[in-house]
């Protein structure tokens, strides 16, 4: 799990209504520019002291770590030999190529190092994140706003160890904690019974495609009805006549629910670039993913009917055409066309009704 850090440097009169927030959500770390604002902390936080200007000061009161400037304050581990009893980072504003080096280095020297980048560029940190490939040490990048936390996480696909925000009001330390705690959870596939396959005339289906690669097990959930739907798989598996899209599901026709995350649906037709869509693996796991595009055009369509061991029925609607696939039990790939009344196939039952894609209890019946 990565670290959040609350910093309450700035904070001035919101100092101890921040550290509650930080407190009570279980933040890693407390970060103070004077010993006196740590003395109260409980030890369930780290409690970090970054100096004010170019000197020490002459006792650093509860700290558990002191950050400092190496060039301002000397190399932390200098500092440690002289201070015993005492652990020591850097912090490093990078903001050229000399400050991008010293940063490099501190990350690949020091036990902790705190980054602070000034340009609107990741390119920084993917370059400090690189050289820190073979290291044991600390990495806590700043940023400005909780919504930033997502991009640092994502840099070179595992971010920083860690993220300090200095809020501008209450609430934003939650809202950090809520990003960095934020997982996609696994989906409890259930196997469903083919009962009947029918041609369904012409329709418009759509194909997402979506801004990653999708594995060979992975697809999306699609169905005519909110609370039942169908594994459809990413074209990832070789066809005779034309090449793979390993970005892309020919998902069904325009009006089938999708999950967008996992507690909310959309309708295919929905879908625009820059929306989200959740993947779904045969074993459950999932992980939400951008669309880049969604293709809608007009084909012949394939209804499918099923039906879960628990009675629950199932349709989807999709492009009638063999090169249309379907997953199945342990990650069987199953051509749409070739499905017959007793193929076992792999589906998602939703526990809750819907309502302009969000789970309500309310009776709704769809057939």
């Amino acid at each position: 799990m990565k670290q959040c850090w609350l910093d309450i440097r700035a904070a001035n009169g919101m100092k101890a209504a921040l550290c509650q927030e930080a407190i009570h959500r279980g933040f890693d770390a407390i970060v103070a520019a004077d010993a006196a604002d740590l003395a109260a902390l409980p030890p369930t936080v780290t409690r970090v002291l970054i100096p004010a200007g170019p000197d020490l000061p002459a006792g650093f009161g509860d700290a558990d770590l002191v950050v400092v400037d190496p060039v301002v304050h000397g190399e932390p581990a200098r500092l440690a030999e002289r201070h015993p009893g005492h652990r020591f980072g850097g912090y490093v504003e990078v903001t050229d190529a000399d400050s991008l080096a010293a940063a490099c280095a501190s990350v690949t020297r020091d036990a902790c190092t705190v980054l602070s980048f000034r340009d609107p560029t990741n390119i920084p940190l993917e370059i400090v994140l690189a050289a820190a490939a073979d290291a044991h040490g600390l990495i806590i990048t700043t940023l400005e706003r909780a919504e930033e936390a997502a991009v640092h996480l994502g840099v070179l696909e595992h971010g920083p160890d860690g993220l300090m925000i200095a809020p501008s009001a209450p609430g934003e330390a939650g809202r950090l904690k809520d990003a960095v705690e934020s997982r996609s959870p696994e989906l409890k596939l259930a196997e469903l019974t083919v009962t009947g396959i029918t041609h369904a005339g012409m329709g418009e289906r759509a194909c997402v495609d979506t801004c990653t690669y999708l594995g060979k097990d992975e697809g999306i959930l699609v169905g005519s009805r909110s609370k039942g739907m169908v594994l459809c798989v990413s074209e990832t598996h070789p066809l005779p006549y034309m090449p793979t899209r390993p970005f892309r599901v020919n998902a069904g026709a325009i009006m089938s629910y999708t999950l967008a995350d996992a507690e909310h649906t959309r309708y295919l037709s929905e879908l625009r670039a820059g929306s989200t869509v959740l993947a779904v693996g045969a074993d459950g796991r999932t992980r939400e993913v951008t669309v880049g595009r969604v293709k809608i055009e007009t084909r012949p369509l394939l209804s499918i009917d099923a039906v879960a061991d628990t009675g629950e029925e199932v349709n989807v609607i999709v492009q009638d055409d063999w090169h249309v696939r379907i997953l199945g039990p342990g990650a069987t790939v199953l051509n749409s066309t070739a499905l017959k009344p007793g193929d076992r196939i792999l589906g998602y039952l939703a526990p809750r009704e819907r309502h302009v894609g969000y789970p309500i209890d309310e009776l709704c019946y769809e057939q």
